[in-house]
């Protein structure tokens, strides 16, 4: 997992599986020309070929070899540990503690039921 973290400490690597998931299978060179068109970054095609390495090393992109290219799919398997381990949690374990879902949602019922509100 520490990979995992790593990987998605830096933000032009964030922005690369942001790419990626919005259309998977890219070359380095797309991904670079839709980096610098969608999101002003001007780094190179080398600095964004170490950060794919990295994010493939966390096994967030995977690379399949097609004659000369060589395509990048953006693989969320490994965040399947980090969403087990804090996003989620059964449902009788939320027990109404600061900040759990339980008391969101009685928050907002609460609120909403109120007479003369306004819906949101």
């Amino acid at each position: 997992m520490d990979d995992v973290f790593k990987a998605l400490a830096d933000p032009t690597r964030r922005t690369i599986l942001d790419e990626l998931t919005d259309r998977n299978g890219q070359t380095l060179f797309e991904i670079c020309a839709r980096l610098a068109t969608k999101h002003g970054l001007g780094s190179s095609r080398q600095a964004i070929s170490q950060h794919l390495a990295v994010l493939e090393a966390a096994g967030l992109v995977e690379t399949n070899r097609e004659g000369r290219y060589k395509f990048h799919y953006m693989n969320t398997t490994p965040l399947e540990p980090i969403v087990k381990r804090w996003l989620k949690k059964p449902d009788n374990d939320a027990g109404g503690r600061p900040g759990s879902g339980a008391e969101t949602d009685r928050k907002r019922d609460r609120h909403e039921n109120q007479p003369g509100e306004r819906a949101r």
